[in-house]
């Protein structure tokens, strides 16, 4: 074997020494060439050696064997190998077999030299027989695949022999108190190794498709019917030459609806798309370097220590590290309702499952496709063509008019028919058209052919096909401006019934107050401790009243090296409350953490309004229990009280009354109250797991100033003067909820002194339900509430009549956000299970933001109800007119291409104007529409009819007596009527804008789509007249013939000012 390369050896020896000097792209051309002259070198000598011995795999190498390993940087690393352990690092490969002589290279690329099998493999040392491996260093000790299989398995026994949780967690280099390095080097290598946290997407729906989309549309069938019996008629009465304009043309008009209505849809798609995108966006906690920060879902890496609590969808794959009480709700994944624990025992924590209970920090080892989560999201895309009440109203609206419009054609059809064969009709020379057996087949084809094309017209000027596409429009348009105002919607339909909306029902904190908790008042016994003064009490009191504090929270704190601002986390409450006690009482939160261990851990609830810890102290082995949470529950618990001296008192219910009245006089002062209680506490009692929860001493009160909201006054008063009634139901006690809710204006001055204004949770449960039917509407305040208490009056609501939008934020609340008609979450402070179940996301959670919401969900209705008004008026003139006309004359005045025109890019650019009109201060002035208001009002049928009357009655005029009156052809009479119509459209859109007021150009500068759309519509029609004879089937007019249709149709303004006058029953009309 020594002889095989000898001549060789000097050369790769050579090769293999990389200078130090060579610059990094010189290296790599290097290791470049290394590579293809070893590779070639190897393949001549194994093409016979390989096939001689397949049954062998034996590598005999040399003591000083030397392993050169390519590492990503493209330079050498050289290292010694006694028994060359890292062999195992080559690909398996069967019945290989290498002897290795003192002349002997091995390269290990990943490719091309599956050569050993490490169970068989036997190295031989030789002197000088060097190994390359071009195979990248790893840095991480696991490899992807284990990691994937390790939680989808959810195998303890293979977790336990990596050395646990803490064994993955330095395989990784990651620790549970510095989390990962996170550098932009860190991250990068992460990403490299084990993917980026973003899931496939299925493929965008392309405009194609759309196009496709709207062809399956039964109105362009219909107009597509339309168009070929035209085109088809129209050759054979014309000849090609002349007969292909009014099917070609109208052909035209079909192209160019279905290009505006798949637009519209592929953008709006597009838009749910983003939406989509920014709804995914979660806000995760992470321990980085130590320190506890903010990122996005789609940041996080295998090795990331993430903090998670209720109601958090947890983001990733991954192992617990520590924590509580943790209860996971798997059943978006599994379909079991029942909370399954997670603990050290059961580790195994998977991504889209939510936090039901408990907190906990885990560690992430799987992320984007490689979990269970993403490889589900990956085929699911989301729901764009969801159909809102509105829509399935119009629809049944458009189906009725086209029924109609079915209905007159076929009535002109067979009057028509009648007409001609009983020789009623003329033609232009006054001969009678039809005269038994002496008339021409082909005259009585042509003329049967004109009749039904007459028909054909008549249907397709029936059937609104603008209806859906301003739907469309309006939603689309009122959505990405709710985005700017804070708002981001869901789902579609809450756009519009937010409209609708009678009572709001609303969260207290973070909504109607800022969500900046400070403590501002300290009550230890019954004296009061201004900042500062806090150096006369007992130094164990003092200890104790930290400990509680450190001891039992979520939060955490982060003192950074360099001398900068100390930071705290978790929820506002904790943040405040920690805050004090870092900087006022000077707790040393570290220190505490070590010198006690936590046992047993109850979390906080909203059913329970506090939270406690079981621990154990280091230095003398004792057991404590301390409790935090709302004053006058903890106040319950407790049989004494330490003062400031730090002598233990005790608490008689004369003392307790005391106590209630300082938690009174702070809640009176729009303060939230939470108090400390402590306890020690015997080995038998820590035993079975269960925290004491009487018999405690009270160690203080804390009094936390949470601020309302500039502008939430305003926004509620707003609210209230537009008939929506406002009703806080809040968490905190009766005092603080009544100081809140007078500050806010919920509550006027003395209202809480009326009956049944203010009542607690409890009261409202314990009413019977015909109790709770009568006193409902008179509620304003409903303080100590539960979830299940909010969403019993939400049912007690709905049971009324009343359409309820609810507010918000924990997990707790998704029932109540559900059975709501509009489901409002919080942005910043609400629980992703919150906004999961929830119809728009509150992105500032503030409740000017909810007013806003209303506003625009009163504008969308409205926009739509002012565009079936102008739609309409359309719809009934132009049948009236055809009909009638057809009826007297036997023929009719608007062709189908003029009244394709007309309906299809009047309604076009009208449903474009009129749909994208902005929220105006009128829409708060009325009463809610409430859920059985009619879509065409009273108001909207006294407006309707006046135009369509107005316009039937001046085109009927020009009709019979137009030649006579301006002395002019038939053929310009038609296009004087075909003139004055349009221009009817474009004066009545004005009309449109305003259905009550009478000033109908208020505002009309702030809207230059309005003004660009009018102005657009004037240039096409003017093309139309004067340009497109042929096309259009019109004569030129002049000055003065142009002047008399802009007069004729300007006379729809006074007409629609002085209807207006006219008062109408609020009963609708087609009850």
């Amino acid at each position: 074997m020594a002889t095989i390369l000898p001549p060789k050896l000097v050369c790769i020896e050579t090769i293999l020494h990389v200078p130090e000097i060579l610059s990094l792209p010189n290296k790599r051309w290097h290791s470049a060439f290394v590579t293809i002259y070893c590779s070639r070198t190897l393949l001549s000598f194994f093409k016979d050696s390989l096939s001689q011995k397949k049954n062998i795999t034996e590598i005999s190498c040399c003591p000083s064997s030397t392993i050169v390993d390519l590492t990503p940087s493209n330079s050498f690393k050289i290292v010694k190998e006694k028994n060359v352990g890292s062999l195992h690092s080559l690909p398996e490969m069967k019945n290989a077999g290498v002897s290795c002589s003192p002349s002997f290279i091995i390269i290990n690329l990943k490719r091309l030299t599956q050569l050993v099998e490490e169970k068989n493999a036997e190295l031989s040392h030789c002197p000088s027989s060097t190994i390359v491996d071009l195979k990248p260093d790893k840095r991480f000790k696991i490899d992807q695949t284990s990691l994937i299989q390790l939680v989808k398995d959810k195998n303890v026994e293979r977790l336990r022999k990596i050395g646990g949780v803490d064994g993955v967690a330095s395989s990784l280099e990651a620790t549970v108190e510095f989390g990962i390095q996170g550098d932009a080097e860190d991250i990068a290598l992460r990403h490299e190794a084990f993917g980026s946290n973003t899931y496939k997407r299925p493929p965008t729906k392309s405009f194609f498709h759309f196009v496709v989309e709207a062809f399956k549309d039964l109105t362009i069938f219909i107009l597509l019917g339309c168009a070929t019996l035209s085109l088809a008629f129209g050759i054979k009465e014309h000849g090609i030459k002349e007969g292909w304009y009014d099917g070609g043309s109208i052909f035209v008009a079909i192209l160019l609806v279905i290009a505006v209505s798949s637009i519209s849809n592929f953008r709006q798609n597009r838009q749910f798309e983003k939406l989509s995108k920014v709804s995914n966006n979660i806000q995760v906690d992470v321990v980085r370097a130590g320190r506890r920060q903010h990122i996005s879902v789609f940041e996080i890496v295998v090795g990331d220590v993430v903090c998670l609590k209720i109601g958090d969808q947890v983001p990733a794959d991954g192992l617990f590290f520590d924590g509580h009480s943790l209860q996971v709700d798997e059943s978006s994944m599994t379909g079991e309702s029942d909370h399954v624990e997670v603990n050290c025992s059961q580790p195994f924590l998977v991504s889209g499952t939510k936090v039901a209970d408990g907190y906990a920090r885990m560690l992430v080892t799987s992320v984007g496709m490689n979990t269970t989560w993403g490889e589900m999201m990956s085929s699911i895309s989301r729901d764009t063509n969801e159909e809102t009440p509105l829509q399935a109203r119009l629809n049944k609206l458009t189906s009725s008019i086209g029924k109609a419009g079915l209905l007159v054609a076929f009535l002109v059809l067979v009057v028509l028919l009648v007409r001609y064969f009983t020789g009623n009709t003329e033609d232009d020379n006054g001969n009678k058209e039809f005269n038994g057996s002496k008339t021409k087949v082909d005259d009585i084809v042509n003329a049967v052919v004109g009749i039904v094309a007459a028909a054909v017209t008549i249907v397709v000027v029936a059937i609104p096909e603008g209806l859906p596409l301003a739907v469309t429009l309006t939603l689309a348009y009122s959505m990405k401006r709710m985005m700017v105002d804070q708002a981001m919607v869901r789902k579609l339909s809450a756009c519009e019934t937010m409209g609708s909306a009678t009572t709001i029902c609303t969260d207290k904190t973070g909504t109607l107050t800022l969500n900046q908790m400070k403590v501002t008042n300290f009550w230890l016994g019954k004296e009061t401790f201004a900042a500062g003064s806090y150096s006369s009490i007992a130094p164990y009191v003092l200890e104790l009243v930290q400990e509680g504090v450190a001891l039992n929270t979520t939060g955490s704190v982060y003192k950074p090296n360099s001398g900068s601002e100390i930071e705290f986390s978790g929820s506002p409450t904790e943040k405040a409350i920690l805050s004090w006690a870092v900087l006022d009482l000077n707790m040393e939160m570290e220190q505490l953490m070590q010198s006690c261990m936590i046992l047993f851990v109850e979390a906080f609830n909203s059913q329970k309004k506090r939270s406690g810890v079981l621990m154990r102290r280091k230095v003398d082995n004792t057991i404590h229990v301390h409790w935090k949470g709302a004053a006058e529950m903890i106040l319950k618990m407790c049989s004494s009280y330490y003062d400031a001296s730090g002598i233990v008192k005790d608490l008689d219910d004369a003392e307790k009354m005391k106590f209630e009245q300082i938690i009174q006089g702070m809640a009176a002062s729009s303060l939230r109250c939470i108090a400390f209680a402590h306890k020690q506490v015997s080995e038998e009692d820590q035993e079975n797991k269960k925290l004491k929860e009487d018999g405690l001493t009270l160690l203080g009160l804390v009094g936390l100033k949470d601020p309302c909201r500039p502008g939430v006054k305003k926004a509620v008063e707003d609210c209230q003067y537009a008939g929506v009634n406002i009703k806080m139901i809040t968490g905190d006690n009766v005092f603080t909820a009544k100081a809140i809710a007078t500050e806010c204006g919920i509550l006027r001055p003395g209202q809480d002194m009326v009956s049944g204004a203010v009542v607690e949770g409890v009261e409202f449960r314990n009413y019977t339900p015909e109790e709770r039917l009568e006193k409902v509407d008179e509620i304003c305040v409903m303080a100590r509430s539960s979830p299940f208490d909010k969403l019993l009056m939400v049912e007690c609501l709905k049971q009324k009549g009343h359409v309820v939008a609810v507010t918000g934020d924990g997990t707790n609340d998704a029932p109540a956000l559900k059975e709501a008609d509009i489901g409002l979450s919080m942005g910043i402070q609400g629980t992703e299970v919150a906004k999961e179940s929830s119809d728009i996301v509150i992105l500032d959670d503030n409740f000017a933001s909810v007013a806003t919401v209303l506003k625009w969900g009163r504008c969308v209705y409205n926009n739509i109800q002012k565009f079936i008004q102008f739609q309409l008026t359309v719809n009934v003139a132009a049948l009236v007119i055809n009909f009638v006309a057809a009826v007297s004359t036997g023929k009719v005045p608007l062709t189908a291409v003029q009244l394709l025109w007309v309906n299809l890019i009047m309604d076009t650019l009208g449903a474009l104007a009129l749909a994208t009109e902005q929220p105006t201060k009128e829409l708060m002035d009325k009463p809610p529409v409430g859920r059985t208001e009619p879509l065409i009002t009273n108001i909207m049928w006294r407006n309707l009819l006046a135009q369509a009357s107005y316009q039937i009655v001046i085109l009927l005029t020009l009709q019979f007596k137009g030649e006579s009156i301006f002395g002019v052809t038939k053929k310009v009479n038609e296009t004087l009527i075909f003139n004055t119509f349009v221009l009817c459209q474009v004066f009545n859109e004005f009309n449109a804008r305003k259905l009550e007021k009478k000033n109908v150009f208020k505002g009309i500068h702030k809207n230059r789509l309005f003004l660009g759309i009018i102005v657009i519509t004037i240039v096409l029609q003017v093309i139309m007249v004067e340009f497109l004879k042929k096309f259009a089937d019109t004569e030129r007019l002049n000055w003065v013939q142009w002047g008399a249709c802009i007069g004729i149709a300007a006379l729809s303004w006074p007409i629609g000012w002085i209807v207006k006058w006219i008062p109408v029953p609020q009963k609708p009309f087609l009850n």
